[in-house]
């Protein structure tokens, strides 16, 4: 017999008698469709990794040989009956009829178990059996109090081979998978219903089945779909796939059902619209995690405003193929259709996992671990994660001697710290005895050895996958355990609109106390969702106060971005723009006469944005501002524009034109966790170099001074020097100014230690860009190895000069400055950013505050003059 079938019989329920007295009052049932639906539930165990053993399988074949029809569902019942968690009879309307199986109800703790539910259908209807429990609604975004008794997980397979309906037989089995979060004795009310059918009033009101084809769902962006082997196929073609359909429908609180297996995992978005705003909107959205390599239900719940026209679904983040095999929309109203019962589970012990991580020198360190089964199951399970786990992630962090709670089993740990180490896939063996798991960090790379300290300047620890509930957000523990996971030295942790004054309280001026040096954590502000944020999200770095003087919380700060500017600066703040691209990726024309010179990539380009979005919109005007400092005398309004996280050829593009008109500005690399990205915290870095020990006033002081480089981590650019030939004169990128001083003619040496760990790429081009253009190229080997480039330039006129490799990495430039003269780069980067003042004031002058107006007109004026002023300088080109 079976260890499946020995853990689910119990002993003295299982009746043989009862079996075949509800046999007999069963209307007839011809063996065909009932034995295909013996052979469908063979399969799907088999699917679900939970296969009947042997002798019920042999068993359950021979029944094609039994003569009588009757006989063949008293024996299907007598070897199905004993893995029966409950029986539901339904009823030709209203609830149904719901008593205890047979099965043992044993549960294992961080485990899954597999029962079937037995349906008695007489009245032969053929919808959807929804099986729920109050006990496996998400910890996340639940009330505090309701966090003991959501211990649970319950999901039914409804997935090829079966179907999702009742099959209108009068008896069949439906598989139910129960998960438990806790151990000992645990009580769970399982709720069971039939679903209405579409058009009813019930709560089913659309469901799409692609038998025949895509049933109203289009192709939207970069996507392909079809209807193949009564499935829908979905293919990404790019970063930003989705697809649509059109919606008969109605208001108030929804659940989009469907079953789906997905290539990439990620997170996944839900958008709608309404009759009276046909279009998605970013206030119109859910997320939900995207799981990956296996079949799922996925249930999404929202609710519309209005009248339901229609629906959006991106189910993936990146080129890949998903299965969907069929979608149903729901009201998640409840009717009075449900029947409960309660049922007392055993829940024992899982084995505890004690992790030994050590960092590359052999010391207690931090890792990354991504733990699934040999089904594909993440562990622990996202729905039953809180702080520190985070239920939108795949993977946990551990540190060295810290534990995890592991059913018996065979496991496959994809272990890593962060982009500069060497991912590896482990295997672990979990039996009865408590166990360790040994990773050692293997990196490819350490820029911190050499003064190169990472960081990602905008994180939050709330908001967008955050929760709201059961706490506002998380804590500052929770965000060091995440900046330490992903060996990022320095996490700004940026408190903004939402759970603001919640999470204010941890703004102390200094380095937060759950900072491990080198490990930085530091709260600051993101002005987004209050004051100024309609021009431009503003990152306010190493601020002495966090409150705009006039109030204790946001809803007084300044409308226009460069008055909440002139208040961080007084203090000593770094500034800069956030999630740069957006606003700038629509185009409303373009620079006259310019169609023959964008660069490659795009960069630079000469289409004109439309300046409609929160990225670094308002920071065209705001670069042509100095403001007072700290002691009174002026400096540069905005220090830096954030890349790495959005669209790179219209962060860079917007960089390359303010520098080309003599402005000078750093980059500094960001990731807007969980916002623009959820995956993990440093997915946009910046690599600043400090003398010395870390310290965080130095780190953000070599940001502002353009003394770094962006990365997304898989590729470095340290080092870069430009030396004067003549003079044997060197000068690092962002030391004294950044800027080298040379005569005509002479020639400049510039030089970075460059090192790439692209797998699948042999090599990459590194160019030297000057002024916005490549003037140089070589190819720089992408297997992880230290190599020093260099390039040699002769130098007729003043330039910006900086290092890329596209899209991965930039150097801030440096400025050589010939013969005393200022740097310009093409007359039409300041005709660009003349037109996008003029562009940003039609979007925003709406969104100024009307105490603000004549500030803004003005503080725009400032910046036209300032652009006609160097194009009245520059000689005709």
């Amino acid at each position: 017999m079976s260890r499946l079938l020995i853990g689910l019989l119990t002993l003295g329920v299982f009746c043989p008698a009862l079996i075949a007295q509800e046999a007999a009052a069963l209307p007839n049932i011809p063996r065909q469709p009932m034995l295909a639906q013996v052979h469908r539930l063979i399969e799907a165990m088999d699917v679900v990794g939970n296969p009947f053993d042997a002798e019920t399988i042999d068993r359950l074949t021979a029944l094609k040989s039994l003569p009588d029809d009757q006989q063949v569902v008293a024996e299907v019942q007598q070897l199905l009956d004993p893995y029966c968690l409950a029986i539901v009879d339904v009823q030709p309307e209203g609830a149904p009829k719901v008593r205890p199986g047979s099965a043992k109800r044993e549960l294992l703790e961080q485990g899954w178990r597999t029962f079937l539910v037995k349906v008695i259908n007489t009245p032969r209807r053929t919808n959807r059996l929804l099986i729920e429990s109050p006990n496996a609604r998400p910890l996340p975004h639940a009330p505090a109090d309701e966090i003991p008794s959501r211990w649970m997980q319950i999901s039914s397979f409804d997935g090829q081979p079966m179907r999702p309906d009742l099959s209108g037989l009068p008896l069949e089995y439906r598989i139910v998978q129960v998960y438990s979060r806790d151990v000992g004795t645990k009580n769970a009310a399982l709720e069971f219903t039939v679903s209405s059918g579409p058009g009813d009033d019930g709560e089913l009101f659309r469901e799409w089945r692609f038998d025949k084809d895509t049933d109203g769902w289009h192709a939207m962006n970069q996507c392909e779909i079809k209807a193949e082997n009564g499935s829908l196929q979905f293919q990404s073609t790019g970063e930003d796939p989705f697809m649509g359909a059109e919606v008969e429908g109605r208001g108030g609180p929804l659940i989009l059902r469907f079953w789906a297996n997905c290539e990439e995992g990620g997170i996944g978005q839900l958008f709608w619209w309404t009759k009276d705003l046909p279009q998605a909107t970013g206030d119109r959205q859910t997320n939900f995690v995207i799981h990956k390599g296996k079949d799922h239900l996925y249930e999404i719940p929202f609710h519309v405003d209005g009248t339901l026209a229609g629906v959006r679904l991106d189910p993936l983040v990146r080129p890949g193929n998903v299965r969907i095999d069929w979608i149903y929309l729901y009201a998640a109203t409840r009717s009075e259709n449900w029947a409960k019962l309660d049922v007392d589970f055993d829940c024992v012990p899982a084995t505890q996992v004690t992790f030994r991580v050590f960092d590359a020198e052999g010391k207690p360190g931090f890792g990354k671990f991504e733990i699934r089964d040999n089904k594909g199951r993440i562990y622990p399970a996202q729905s039953k994660r809180l702080a520190p786990d985070f239920f939108f992630q795949r993977h946990i962090y551990r540190g060295d001697q810290e534990t995890i709670q592991l059913p018996p089993g065979e496991y496959s740990i994809v272990c890593s710290r962060g982009p500069e180490t060497i991912p590896e896939s482990k295997t672990l063996t979990v039996g009865e005895e408590p166990v360790q798991f040994h990773y050692r960090v293997k990196r490819w790379i350490d820029p911190a050895k050499v003064g190169w300290w990472s960081g990602d300047h905008h994180i939050h620890a709330a908001g967008c996958l955050h929760y709201e509930n059961p706490t506002q957000g998380v804590q500052p523990n929770d965000m060091i355990r995440h900046i330490m996971g992903e060996d990022l030295k320095v996490g700004c942790c940026l408190t903004w609109g939402p759970c603001f004054d919640y999470q204010k309280r941890f703004f102390t001026g200094e380095v937060a106390e759950q900072s491990r040096y080198p490990y930085t954590l530091r709260y600051d502000v993101e002005v987004s969702g209050f004051g100024s944020h309609m021009s431009g999200h503003l990152n306010l770095l190493n601020l002495k106060q966090q409150i705009y003087p006039g109030g204790e919380s946001k809803d007084h700060w300044p409308t226009l971005g460069l008055n909440t500017l002139r208040w961080a600066k007084r203090q000593g703040a770094v500034c800069g723009p956030a999630h740069s691209s957006i606003g700038l990726s629509r185009f409303i024309g373009r620079v006259p006469n310019t169609a023959d010179k964008d660069g490659p990539h795009g960069l630079p380009n000469f289409k004109i944005p439309a300046y409609d979005g929160i990225g670094a919109n308002e920071f065209v005007v705001d670069v042509t501002h100095q403001v007072p400092g700290p002691d009174g005398q002026p400096v540069q309004a905005v220090d830096f524009i954030s890349a790495m996280n959005t669209e790179r050829v219209a962060e860079w593009n917007m960089w390359y034109h303010v520098l080309n008109c003599g402005i000078r500005v750093a980059a500094s690399g960001e990731t807007d966790f969980p916002c623009m990205s959820g995956e993990r915290v440093g997915i946009g870095r910046v690599y600043a170099h400090v003398d010395r020990e870390l310290t965080f006033a130095k780190w953000v002081q070599s940001i502002a001074d353009g003394r770094s480089y962006v990365s997304d981590g898989n590729c470095h650019l340290m080092n870069y020097e430009a030396t004067r030939t003549s003079t044997n004169q060197t000068l690092g990128v962002g030391q004294d100014g950044g800027e080298l001083q040379v005569d005509s003619g002479d020639s400049v040496r510039l030089s970075v230690t460059a090192a790439a760990r692209l797998p699948g790429s042999p090599e990459v081009p590194i160019e030297l860009i000057v002024n916005g253009y490549p003037a140089q190229q070589q190819l720089l080997r992408a297997d992880g190895s230290l190599q020093e480039i260099l390039f040699e330039a002769e130098i007729q006129k003043s330039q910006w000069v900086a290092i890329r490799v596209f899209p991965h990495a930039h150097t801030n430039p440096i400025y050589v400055v010939c013969d005393g003269k200022p740097i310009r780069g093409p007359i039409d980067s300041i005709r660009w950013c003349l037109a996008g003042v003029d562009q940003c004031w039609k979007s925003k002058q709406p969104t100024y505050a009307e105490a603000e107006q004549q500030e803004a007109q003005a503080a725009y004026e400032h910046a036209r003059t300032f652009y006609r002023r160097l194009l009245e300088e520059a000689p005709s080109q």
